[in-house]
């Protein structure tokens, strides 16, 4: 009589370990400093050519001229994208540094940039620090499963 059953073959290929591209937390990170870097870019933008968009405060501490932040929120919000194309086209450790690194810097900024357009700049905190939780969620997790020798 013959069966059907066999016996289980192994596989001589080593198990794949997880890769943090494919993760859904580093492509949501990628995609949100995309996104945040475009809003950045668009403030410098306004911030440059219009004037009278923004409020501006008197005795602020980190009072630069319009003009300054808008400078400084053009270059960010080019760098951003930068890193979150890195991020979402490689997913290597140095692109999450990188995105890590410029995401703070980009939550730093909108803090200060507060009194100027306090609810927009309290809304790309939050996505940049949502930012740099998911990447470096992305590198434990890919810590945790790397393979040991």
């Amino acid at each position: 009589m013959a069966s059907d059953a066999s016996s289980p073959r192994a596989s001589t290929a080593p198990p794949s370990p997880w890769h943090a591209p494919t993760s859904g937390t580093t492509v949501l990170a990628g995609s949100l400093m995309i996104f945040g870097g475009a809003m950045a870019l668009f403030e410098g933008i306004a911030a440059l050519a219009k004037d009278d968009l923004f409020v501006t405060t008197r005795h602020y501490v980190f009072e630069f001229s319009l003009t300054g932040w808008g400078w400084v929120h053009l270059i960010l919000g080019i760098v951003l994208i930068i890193a979150g194309c890195a991020v979402l086209g490689s997913g290597a450790l140095w692109a999450r540094f990188f995105g890590v690194a410029v995401a703070g810097l980009g939550a730093i900024a909108n803090f200060l940039w507060i009194p100027y357009y306090p609810w927009w700049a309290l809304v790309l905190v939050a996505v940049n620090l949502f930012v740099v939780w998911a990447l470096c969620t992305g590198m434990h997790r890919e810590a945790d499963t790397s393979p040991t020798a």
